[in-house]
């Protein structure tokens, strides 16, 4: 059934009164559960799932994914399953009120793998869990008190697309109104792909292999958990797992004298290890073909090409050993350290502040009704909006809140502290201007302007960019996803309140699963006196989004504070960061003026410089895979291979990284807590 909607006519010359009066006629859905007990657990708990899954995909990749369609289609299918059983089916409205919970939980991740990384290895000093989970919800609650007065505006008056929030209205309106089969095809393809996902990083955890040969032991001996580790340590060691990367064939070569070497570096001291990471399969098939090549591109063109350069002139220095006596040791993490990191930051940012400014629609769109009286006298939705006055009263308490934490907790002036809630309006209106008309969220971009102010005005305490950059982003990024999660509920008529409340009980929901998390994933062998960025950053969790927060922190620190950047950044870098600036500018303008048909994407090859290269090659792979499938199935509409690869593709995606996902935090978790 087609969805109710207004013409471009009407959307032109209609006032907000006669919108507002049209959507309560044909489409408001009255009093049809919506927020109710079981969608707010369902929502809830898949949240929770699900905000696990984002922090494990973003601590790899710098990047969140959306869950709403995953999350709309999990819990249409379990209701499914228990109306078979008897219980009463869920509704349109419950379902959306259960997908706009789980999406608000899962983006709770984006400060955790971000700013607030970036200032714990900045200061070198652990963040309390308590205030990172505090800080995060005051934040957020903020974002939804920003959100609701645009919301009359961007959706009731603009009626603005926000395109992934229609495209979830649309699919659930299919689900519901279409054949049951449509649904239960995709529920059954996700479901089936995370169990094989699952079952693949299941034998790929050494963790979980390791603690079962222990179970085993413990019952053939008698012993004790504890005295089984201690007493079969080195038999434990040796439990077989499947072998997830190609180490092993480059140690076999290595032994034969064969070892491949770009340069005279072994592949293995350059990050060169392709790897069976699924949970960066299905990411990369979401992500799309021309964006991984891209990333593909960034990875080559540093690890093959750049990094074996600057080794062999001397710009990049070894962990450890000599590359005279053949002893080097180099490796991901001091290769991006010590000299990538600074290009790869530049041209991202180069790139996402070139496409930000070029579209003047987009800062015209934001600030366009600030000014000038409303002709609306009556307010013919006030019974069921969220009321204006909570956001006027909420906005200054919950903002002085944030200020007040900012200040005591991480040290930022009071004066900047309380510059950064109207920076934040502005901000706010700008992300959710280009999230309303292209469903994308310059967060990325964003940041960079209340880092480099607030850099420039308080140069000597990085705290003072960073967290007011995550203020400003994390209340902007939150709005935004708001107004995205309401435009579904807009669609299908559902009430604004509910959906304001279900929104912060997704909240609650992300920052309780993702905060322990968090802590026991990245942080659990941290002692005092580590360094921080040195425990969290490994072969596996590249960290790129905090990395890149923390470079422009440092650089601005440097700039603005009157020192030399001699220290930081030798005339290579240097050189290399004007390059990056000049290639950003000329691709993004490129691909800008070709109205997205240049295949390369500047961002893209920056991101590739510092996410893991086998990362970068799982992610190529998946992309690949999907658009081979979709060349040979696209023209063959009614065939199973279309019905499979192409309309379900985002559940299959889904599916993987879910499941892989979910098995490697299990993992990690086992080795943590059980296997100590």
């Amino acid at each position: 059934m087609a969805i109710p909607s207004l013409t471009d006519e009407q959307v032109r010359t209609w006032s907000r009164e006669q919108k507002d009066q049209w959507w309560l006629a044909n489409v408001f859905r009255g009093n049809m559960p919506q927020l109710t007990l079981r969608a707010a657990l369902t929502g809830f708990a898949l949240g929770g799932i699900l905000s696990a899954t984002n922090l494990y995909v973003g601590a790899k990749t710098g990047w969140t994914l959306g869950v709403g369609l995953t999350s709309v289609i999990l819990s249409f299918a379990m209701y499914r399953v228990f109306a078979r059983l008897g219980a009463k089916d869920m509704t349109i409205l419950e379902n959306n009120c259960s997908q706009s919970i789980a999406t608000a939980a899962g983006y709770m991740t984006g400060p955790l793998i971000s700013g607030m990384t970036a200032y714990m290895w900045v200061q070198n000093q652990l963040l309390p869990w308590w205030q990172m989970l505090l800080f995060n919800v005051v934040l957020s609650v903020l974002g939804v008190l920003v959100a609701f007065p645009m919301k009359r505006r961007f959706i009731n008056d603009e009626q603005q697309p926000f395109p992934e929030g229609r495209a979830c209205g649309v699919v659930l309106d299919t689900l519901y109104t279409a054949s049951a089969e449509v649904g239960i095809f995709k529920a059954k393809a996700l479901a089936y792909s995370a169990a094989g996902a699952a079952t693949l990083a299941f034998l790929m955890g050494d963790s979980y292999l390791k603690a079962l040969h222990a179970l085993a032991l413990m019952f053939k001996t008698g012993e004790k958990w504890s005295a089984v580790l201690v007493n079969y340590k080195e038999k434990l060691a040796e439990t077989w797992h499947m072998p997830h990367s190609v180490e092993g064939i480059y140690d076999w070569l290595a032994s034969k004298g064969m070892e491949p070497k770009i340069g005279g570096i072994p592949l293995q001291q350059l990050a060169l290890t392709p790897a069976l990471d699924l949970t960066m399969i299905g990411a990369g098939a979401l992500m799309g073909i021309r964006s991984a090549s891209s990333l593909l591109l960034g990875m080559f063109v540093n690890f093959a090409i750049i990094a074996p350069i600057m080794i062999n002139y001397g710009q990049i220095a070894p962990k450890s050993g000599s590359l005279a006596a053949g002893d080097a040791v180099f490796g991901r993490v001091q290769i991006l350290n010590t000299w990538s990191l600074w290009w790869g930051i530049v041209i991202m940012v180069v790139a996402s502040l070139t496409a930000l400014f070029a579209k003047p629609k987009v800062f015209i769109e934001a600030f366009k009704g600030l000014t000038g009286k409303r002709k609306d006298s009556i307010d013919v939705v006030r019974h069921i909006e969220l009321p204006l006055w909570v956001s006027f009263v909420g906005i200054p308490l919950v903002g002085a809140v944030g200020v007040w934490m900012a200040h005591d907790w991480f040290g930022v002036s009071w004066i900047y502290g309380a510059s950064a809630i109207p920076l934040i309006i502005i901000l706010t209106l700008i992300a959710a201007s280009s999230t309303a008309l292209t469903g994308t969220t310059p967060t990325g971009a964003l940041s960079k302007i209340p880092q480099f102010t607030y850099g420039a005005l308080d140069p000597t305490h990085p705290p003072t960019n960073l967290m007011t950059g995550v203020m400003c982003v994390e209340v902007a990024s939150n709005a935004s996803n708001l107004l995205m999660d309401i435009k579904p509920g807009y669609m299908l008529g559902a009430k604004p309140r509910q959906q304001a409340w279900g929104h912060t009980i997704g909240i609650m929901a992300g920052a309780m699963a993702s905060t322990p998390l968090f802590y026991a994933l990245f942080l659990s062998d941290y002692k005092p006196g580590d360094s921080v960025q040195e425990r969290m950053v490994t072969s596996q969790f590249g960290f790129p989004s905090a990395l890149q927060w923390k470079g422009v922190s440092e650089l601005v620190t440097s700039i603005f504070g009157g020192k030399s950047t001699e220290s930081l950044l030798t005339t290579s870098i240097i050189w290399s960061m004007v390059i990056a600036a000049i290639v950003g500018l000329i691709f993004e303008v490129l691909r800008i003026k070709t109205r997205g048909k240049f295949p390369i994407s500047p961002l893209a090859i920056g991101l590739g410089v510092v996410v893991p290269p086998e990362s970068t090659m799982a992610m190529f792979a998946g992309a690949a895979f999907f658009w081979l499938m979709h060349k040979i199935y696209h023209a063959r509409k009614e065939s199973f291979g279309h019905k499979l690869w192409i309309d379900t593709h985002e559940p299959i995606c889904a599916g993987i990284i879910a499941g892989a996902a979910l098995v490697g935090i299990g993992d990690i978790l086992v080795r943590v807590f059980l296997l100590k």
